[in-house]
């Protein structure tokens, strides 16, 4: 009979205790919005990483929601067009393009783009047919409503993945391209196409964004924050435009009639206007620090913004920035995929997209906190919880209950998404692993010291590799590696690492590879002078600091994507696999089941898990609900 029957029958007849199971509710609710498209005077909003996907129907004029159309598929949604009445909208996990009619408010799925699952951008020709940008293949595929047939014209740029943005006018698709960037001209009749982003950018990692307007194309590029102005007719008369201390632009729209280019960046979230006419760059707003634009509209003298879960209103004659909150509006939260938990003694945080929802363990409700991106790990240190947030690698702290959130600083050293952090009490520091930007290798150990508020970045600490799972030992800090680099890169390392490195020194002391074959280093824990960790192969191992060598292994569950959780509460070891909790016991490693049937349903493939800081009590997702296992 298999283990885990075993521990069912013992259970059932009494030989075992099963922990206690607390659901409470949904883990994390979130009204969030990435994509915005005008059908005559209405505002269509689509939601992101919530279940179902939704279009919501919102009147500026009342500045509510009306109504709002559920969409037959898709984990979320980057992209719209608008054709008549008809839109269409581009969802992810599936890659599908969907028609919703907005007269009678039905929506039916009109084009499915696979093998790709990721509709990066989609834009209109005046002749009425939709072009989308794919991601991972990178391509540009044509769906003409007219027929319901699609015509594929393959990778924009040879060997990238995504198609980031889109623009067409009556004979050319412009496709901004990345992680490392390309403009391309496709010729709509013959599928040609032509580089037309000057050899001076092309360091850059994405053309971002676009826009295009009466022979104008506007582009936004990654990571510096510039504006890229461009005459189609003759793509060598070109101006760049510079947003000081801005990375990335995330929204562009052009007014011809006035000669001016808006535009939205982050990581400041400011709305800047261009007048072409001055070669003047204003700020006009910050409707919140950080605040990220997914559309820009010019109507009626008003500047539009749709932002993450708001839509805000910039008067050209009276200076005013007024905003609707879309929950308030009509557009209800609904349960996201989370991204982290963490645990203090009174409260569950469980971080998602712009937020984080507290979990009030005494009253059982919760509440959300606002965020100006999102918090890939949260670290309790004392009466503060200290949040690795990406884009950027911004660390934040906060208090337990979500009050008096700071911005603290960067990682820096061209990184971009956290992914891991522990705290080293002996040396007081919070330690940082990250991933880099989009196209580009080598990750980076940060060290920030809360008391003295300093930040040193190590980058490429495991050469060419990200840095995934961090812990530390008696002065040591202790790196796992993934070979990844930057999204969009083909990884160079054939293998995951662990290295040795020393808080004294600063520098690494050593090098090994743990489990051979292994691509990924998911987790790493201390335990009775021990480091812990597992394998993407889904090998936990021992390893043994002093003699430097993996002492012990035994297989364990591992998630689909071949990651894994390993966490200390109280004296013991458990770890997750996102279906299931289990027990490691290191005296005899061995392995035995906690809780099974979970289902937990995360942003980033890996399994989520939390311990109260007395270790009596496992925090966990059951679907996208908080569960609590008293152990």
């Amino acid at each position: 009979m298999p283990f885990n029957a075993l521990v069912a029958v013992a259970v059932a007849v009494g030989m075992i205790t099963a922990p206690a199971i607390d659901d409470l509710g949904p883990a994390s609710s979130v009204t969030s919005i990435s994509a915005a498209e005008f059908v005559g005077d209405t505002l269509y909003l689509g939601t992101g990483g919530i279940t179902p996907t939704q279009m919501g129907a919102y009147d500026p004029a009342q500045r509510r929601v009306t109504s709002i159309t559920a969409l037959p598929s898709g984990g979320g949604t980057w992209a719209t067009a608008a054709v008549g009445t008809d839109l269409y909208v581009g969802t992810y996990t599936p890659g599908h393009i969907h028609k919703v009619d907005t007269t009678t408010g039905t929506a039916v799925k009109v084009a499915d783009l696979k093998p790709d699952n990721f509709i990066w951008s989609l834009d209109a020709s005046s002749d009425g047919k939709i072009y989308a940008g794919t991601y991972p293949g990178g391509r540009v595929v044509e769906y003409d409503p007219a027929t319901g047939g699609t015509k594929d014209f393959g990778q924009a740029a040879a060997g990238e993945q995504y198609v980031r943005s889109i623009a067409v006018d009556d004979s050319t698709i412009y496709a901004g391209v990345g992680a490392k960037a390309h403009l391309v001209a496709i010729d709509r009749a013959t599928g040609a196409k032509k580089e037309i982003l000057p050899p001076a950018l092309a360091d850059r990692t994405f053309v971002g964004t676009l826009a295009l307007e009466n022979g104008l194309l506007a582009a936004g590029l990654s990571a510096t924050g510039d504006l890229l102005l461009m005459e189609t007719a003759d793509p060598s008369k070109h101006t760049l435009v510079d947003a000081p201390g801005d990375s990335y632009i995330t929204a562009i729209s052009i007014d011809a009639a006035n000669n001016d280019v808006y535009f939205g960046a982050r990581p400041s979230g400011t709305l800047y206007r261009y007048g072409r006419d001055t070669a003047a760059l204003e700020k006009l707003a910050v409707p919140y620090d950080g605040a990220y634009f997914n559309r820009i509209f010019i109507r009626d003298g008003k500047v539009i913004g749709a932002l993450t879960s708001q839509v805000v209103e910039y008067d050209l004659a009276t200076r005013e920035l007024t905003g609707v909150d879309l929950t308030e509006a009509g557009m209800p939260p609904a349960p996201e995929l989370p991204m982290a938990i963490t645990a203090t003694k009174d409260k569950v945080l469980v971080s998602g997209k712009a937020g984080i929802q507290v979990h009030d363990l005494a009253t059982g409700t919760s509440k959300r906190t606002f965020l100006p991106g999102e918090a890939k790990v949260m670290t309790p240190i004392r009466d503060q919880v200290y949040l690795s947030v990406y884009t950027l690698a911004y660390l934040f702290k906060m208090r337990p209950d979500g009050s008096d959130l700071t911005r603290l600083t960067r990682v820096g050293e061209a990184q971009n998404r956290p992914l891991d952090a522990h705290y080293d009490r002996l040396s007081g520091k919070l330690l940082v692993g990250t991933q880099p930007e989009y196209g580009l290798h080598g990750g980076a150990l940060a060290l920030y010291d809360p008391r003295r508020e300093k930040i040193e970045t190590f980058r490429d600490v495991i050469p060419n590799q990200s840095i995934r799972s961090i812990t530390s030992l008696a002065g040591t800090a202790y790196l796992g590696s993934e070979i990844q680099g930057g999204l969009g890169t083909t990884p160079i390392e054939k293998e995951a690492k662990l290295a040795a490195f020393s808080l004294l020194t600063k520098k690494v002391s050593w090098t090994v590879t743990p489990v051979p074959g292994a691509t990924r280093i998911s987790d790493l824990v201390p335990f009775h002078g021990k480091v812990y960790g597992i394998a993407s192969t889904g090998v936990a191992f021992e390893f043994d600091p002093l003699r430097k060598k993996v002492t012990r292994t035994v297989q364990v569950p591992i998630h689909s994507s071949g990651t894994g959780t390993l966490i200390s509460a109280g004296d013991r070891l458990y770890g997750a696999d996102g279906k299931q909790i289990y027990r490691l016991d290191a005296r005899t490693m061995t392995v035995s089941t906690v809780v099974d049937g979970l289902a937990g349903e995360d942003f980033g493939n890996q399994p989520l898990l939390a311990a109260s800081p007395d270790g009596s009590t496992l925090y966990t997702l059951r679907q996208r609900n908080l569960v609590r296992i008293k152990l």
